[in-house]
């Protein structure tokens, strides 16, 4: 019986399980939304328990769908959102308040006011500038927020981690805490120098070391699934964030490599090599890409948060498209963005701003301006925001990017990802398959359990591209950019007015 390796891609919106053959090709999926909760326009919430619920109906369906047992897959692989912060009770195994979620920005003024005195420091050690998506921060303020919950950490009642820690701790019937080593780098609690949680940092906002999962390996043999719980004893072997998972699976095994997803935001990373590069004044992140066989990987990372979610808004609360799709076409029926720019910080500026305070700004209307320049302004917003810090990752790292690898759900809009080209004077290679990041979580724990001797063999299945060169001359590249920086700089520190 041929080997198969089960995903579970824990995203923002969504739960998905796939499962795939040795060669990586997908047998079955299945897919669900879960809700997120949106109490004030700073807050961004979810309930660990539906995303829990969602992952094990997820499982179900794709096992049924080839009338398959859990008992009847070889290995798990586990890729997750970033960053979102669970807490639990360790007695009952419950989740305590519901999870903030990574675009959450209600530590915005505690990061400001952290960032004059350990900014950085910080910085230096993490890897990451102090900003609301850190999850020491949201870890201090649910704390903070609730006598309770303060006093039962301080009794060590309590286990914090992110997504991919809550669904293992649950697989694993309670018996494993644990966290990746990508995702405890993107937790802001991570001291990438010394390769352990930073308990200065931890200690300064009173966060007790015993709330902390165990940092592991992205693959290997990581826990063993309850029997009980989901219907079989299974080796999890592979558990990566989302944007590593990525980056593993365009083949970006050598420094210098790049990819580019487009989901809810868009994430640019570079692999590095095996030490971290960090440098504070550029607003790039550093982070552990992923850590196999004990040995760690570098990368660097630019992102802007709201990209995909922009477009979901523009279906969702402008109702001017009626799915995320239609936005290609209905751009394409104007020849270029009509002197309108669109902003997308709906939920603050990334990197290199770092500015939670910033509003998304929708500018240049005029009497003249149709509802196809306001969506292709959009797509083309989604494009600076990665203008904005891919400069900086090739003054850093030493690299010149020649090519990025691209994937995500809005990678297959051509206009996108042609004006990706365009605007960046790099060539564009987008794969057959743009669902990169379960794949990445399937080639981790296909490595973790041997499936695969190394990585060479892992990769051999031979994959589609799709190639976009750069069309546009260097001056309208040039007077574009232009613009957008000023459009920027509008749409900066809007909430503090």
């Amino acid at each position: 019986m041929e080997k198969k390796i089960l995903v579970i891609d824990a995203g923002t919106t969504g739960i998905r399980a796939i499962i795939y053959n040795h060669r990586c090709h997908i047998l079955s999926q299945a897919y669900t939304e879960f809700p997120n909760y949106t109490p004030s326009p700073d807050r961004v919430e979810q309930d660990p328990n539906e995303i829990w619920d969602a992952t094990k109906k997820m499982v179900n369906q794709a096992l049924k769908a080839l009338e398959l047992r859990l008992n009847d897959i070889s290995c798990i692989g586990i890729t997750n959102q970033r960053a979102t912060t669970v807490l639990w009770d360790k007695e009952t195994g419950e989740a305590a308040p519901r999870a903030i979620v990574w675009q959450d920005t209600r530590t915005a003024k505690r990061a400001e006011e952290l960032s004059s005195v350990w900014g950085d420091e910080v910085y230096s050690r993490t890897g990451w500038p102090i900003a609301p998506v850190y999850s020491s921060l949201s870890l201090e303020w649910m704390l903070n927020d609730s006598a309770a919950l303060r006093k039962k950490a301080d009794e060590g009642k309590l286990a914090f981690g992110t997504v991919d820690s809550w669904i293992i701790y649950r697989l694993t019937g309670g018996a494993s805490h644990v966290i990746s080593a990508s995702n405890a780098s993107v937790t802001g609690s991570y001291d990438l120098i010394n390769n352990q949680w930073y308990e200065e940092w931890l200690s300064a906002l009173n966060l007790p070391l015993s709330l902390f999962p165990e940092v592991c390996d992205d693959s290997g043999v990581i826990a063993f699934t309850d029997e009980n719980v989901i219907g079989g004893s299974i080796p999890i072997c592979g558990v990566i964030a989302d944007q590593h998972a990525a980056l593993f699976a365009q083949g970006c095994t050598e420094p210098g490599m790049i990819k580019c997803t487009h989901g809810t935001g868009t994430f640019l990373d570079m692999l590095i090599g095996d030490q971290p590069i960090i440098e504070p004044s550029s607003g790039v992140c550093c982070q552990i890409a992923w850590r196999k066989d004990g040995v760690t990987h570098y990368a660097l990372e630019g992102y802007a948060g709201c990209t995909g979610s922009a477009v979901q808004w523009l279906r969702d609360g402008l109702k001017i498209i009626d799915s995320s799709k239609e936005s290609e076409s209905v751009a394409q029926k104007v020849p270029d963005n009509g002197d309108v720019y669109f902003v997308p910080a709906l939920t603050g500026l990334s990197a290199p701003y770092w500015d939670s305070f910033a509003r998304g700004a929708l500018l240049g209307i005029t009497p003249g301006t149709k509802r196809s320049h306001v969506v292709r302004a959009t797509l083309e917003g989604i494009v600076y925001s990665v203008r904005d810090f891919i400069e900086e990752m090739e003054n850093i790292s030493g690299y010149d990017v020649k090519s990025i690898s691209v994937d995500g759900g809005a990678s297959q809009n051509d206009l996108l990802v042609q004006f990706q080209a365009d605007q960046l004077g790099v060539e564009v290679v987008r794969p057959r398959n743009v669902e990169a990041t379960s794949l990445g979580a399937a080639l981790m724990a296909g490595l973790g359990s041997t499936m695969w001797k190394n990585e060479h063999e892992a990769f051999a299945v031979h994959r589609n591209k799709t190639t976009f060169s750069p069309q546009m001359s260097e001056e309208e590249r040039t007077e574009l950019y232009r613009k957008w920086k000023v459009a920027v700089e509008r749409a900066r520190g809007w909430s503090k007015v």
